[in-house]
């Protein structure tokens, strides 16, 4: 885990380096999860998100967008007894790569890294429902005004499985599926266009 933070401090600053803009700000928004593949039971759980941006520009319609966000994610899971909510919360890193009209719209695409910091389980048989570390990848659409205030949907596809348990009536070869609503301001502090 070391490796990979300072792999990512690395990249931040060599990025920083050739960018001709920079921006900083928050952005929170609400979370829609559920887990596919596998064979789970589940209906989707909202939850939410929270943190910060990074936004480093090259050119007018290029850039590089890291983030640190807290997120909750889970499903209604069917069990025995019931619908039963799996929350479980990440601290991710996504890395989009952001492409924006002159009008302001944008595509984003790119890989999202999670660490897990608690998870909340009804269902105390299970004592590792969840492994420490997610993979994914996201991709999402919004709108950015001149001063930096935007609102952006993306879908997040999880690549590694959730589940971290033997011993269950349920196959553990689940991933995370999460599509989030945002709010955000990237604060223009650099231009050099």
């Amino acid at each position: 885990m070391k490796k990979l933070l300072f792999t990512i401090c690395l990249a931040t600053i060599s990025t920083f380096t050739f960018a001709q803009t920079f921006s900083i700000g928050p952005k929170a928004g609400v979370n829609i999860s559920n887990y596919t593949g596998g064979n789970i039971d589940s209906d989707p759980l909202v939850g939410y998100h929270i943190g910060g941006l990074l936004n480093f520009g090259f050119g007018k319609n290029f850039s590089i967008q890291p983030e640190v966000l807290f997120s909750t994610q889970g499903a209604k899971v069917q069990r025995p007894a019931g619908q039963q909510d799996y929350k479980i919360s990440y601290l991710t890193i996504p890395v989009m790569f952001k492409l924006k009209t002159n009008g302001g719209f944008f595509v984003e695409a790119g890989p999202q890294v999670g660490f897990r910091t608690s998870q909340n389980l009804p269902d105390q048989t299970i004592s590792h429902f969840s492994k420490n570390l997610d993979l994914s990848v996201g991709a999402g659409i919004g709108y950015q005004t001149k001063i930096g205030l935007g609102i952006g949907a993306r879908y997040i596809a999880g690549l590694s499985k959730v589940g971290d348990f033997t011993g269950q009536n349920i196959s553990p070869d689940f991933k995370n599926s999460v599509i989030q609503a945002s709010i955000f301001w990237a604060i223009p502090l650099i231009n050099n266009d």
